[in-house]
């Protein structure tokens, strides 16, 4: 794998460090999660079938404050997973929505956690 050679940037002295490249996106779906500090993250665990659906999900009690995320493809070195991420998410309980308006379940949010939630 080639290295690219970068200047510090940290100091003052033109010291010349590696890096590697960095991997190219599993997809447009890739993310980066946004937890901590009174925040976690909510994957949302489905089928390939379920590919480009929104997933919506609202405080508990709080039914008309809504978000959502549609299932992507996660492509990983062994396997292909698919998953709607929601993030960064305030910590407490959620009900988690059917596309027709009906609750399929409810989820905790840990602060600096990631919560997992089956969708199938």
């Amino acid at each position: 794998m080639p290295r690219v050679t970068t200047p510090d940037h940290h100091t003052q002295d033109p010291h010349q460090h590696e890096h590697l490249p960095l991997p190219v996106p599993s997809h447009k779906g890739s993310v980066v999660l946004d937890i901590g500090a009174g925040n976690g993250a909510l994957v949302i665990h489905a089928n390939a079938v379920d590919d480009g659906l929104e997933i919506h999900i609202s405080p508990a009690g709080r039914d008309e404050q809504r978000t959502h995320a549609a299932v992507r493809p996660r492509h990983l070195p062994d396997r292909t997973l698919f998953a709607a991420v929601i993030t960064p998410l305030p910590a407490g309980s959620y009900t988690v929505w059917h596309q027709h308006g009906a609750r399929h379940g409810t989820t905790v949010i840990n602060d600096g956690q990631v919560s997992d939630y089956q969708w199938t």
